[in-house]
């Protein structure tokens, strides 16, 4: 087996991250890259008209004017048998959102999903939007306690924008996580401004990365920041009182 060419500590809040103060880690390299976004779900939303209550007016008329264009659509949780009967689909449309990503290394498996339902079972869920028999849409979310951390996704290119199906999977999202009486719905750190509009609000993760070999090292932070490099966006805040 050949040596390590490269260690990373990676997505760490800053308050842990004072942990890696130490000497022992002076030779790394510190990096924050894009943010996570989380909302934290109050303990007066017992519905999501509470939710959509609190957003201003302009914010509250977007999300129902988002509802509005599902009209016709009718979203459903999948069973592992669903799952596999849609595989091809669903990895048609995963495909599509993720070869349009600013950044993607990797694509999943054609049984991803079907596993991760095989092995976290009601810890993992899965739901689709139908136009008839049509799957046009899908999202999954992991549970983790008192928390939901949203995972892949994938939609229609052609009725994406006219359905404005991710809005409505991030609104659907909530609505989920505020019936299961969740604390926190993680976002991920992907189309930080949309996910602002519906309330998640950016907190910050860093890392740590070294080379190996000294010369490599000393360029890493240059390099790193090349291949990483900083979005532009703007944070959005829907809620009246805020």
């Amino acid at each position: 087996m050949g040596r390590t060419s490269v260690v990373i500590f990676k997505d760490y809040r800053p308050d842990f991250a004072a942990f890696f103060n130490q000497e022992s880690y002076r030779r790394y390299h510190r990096f924050s890259v894009q943010p996570n976004m989380i909302l934290h779900l109050r303990s007066d939303w017992r519905s999501f008209g509470d939710y959509l209550n609190d957003f201003s007016k302009k914010y509250r008329a977007r999300a129902k004017t988002a509802r509005k264009k599902l009209e016709g659509i009718h979203a459903e949780e999948l069973d592992l048998q669903q799952i596999r009967n849609l595989r091809t689909r669903i990895i048609e449309l995963y495909h599509y959102v993720a070869e349009n990503a600013p950044f993607n290394t990797f694509f999943l498996a054609d049984h991803h999903f079907e596993s991760m339902k095989e092995h976290l079972a009601d810890n993992f869920r899965i739901f689709g939007y139908f136009s008839g028999d049509e799957l046009i849409g899908f999202y999954t979310l992991i549970l983790n306690h008192g928390d939901i951390d949203t995972y892949f996704l994938g939609y229609d290119k052609e009725l994406q924008k006219s359905r404005q199906l991710y809005l409505n999977m991030l609104l659907d999202m909530v609505e989920f996580g505020i019936r299961q009486h969740c604390k926190r719905i993680i976002f991920g750190r992907t189309a930080l401004e949309i996910k602002s509009t519906i309330g998640a609000v950016p907190v910050e993760i860093v890392g740590l990365i070294r080379h190996n070999h000294p010369l490599v090292n000393l360029f890493m932070k240059k390099a790193f920041s090349s291949v990483s490099p900083k979005m532009e966006w703007i944070q959005r805040n829907p809620f009246k009182d805020d």
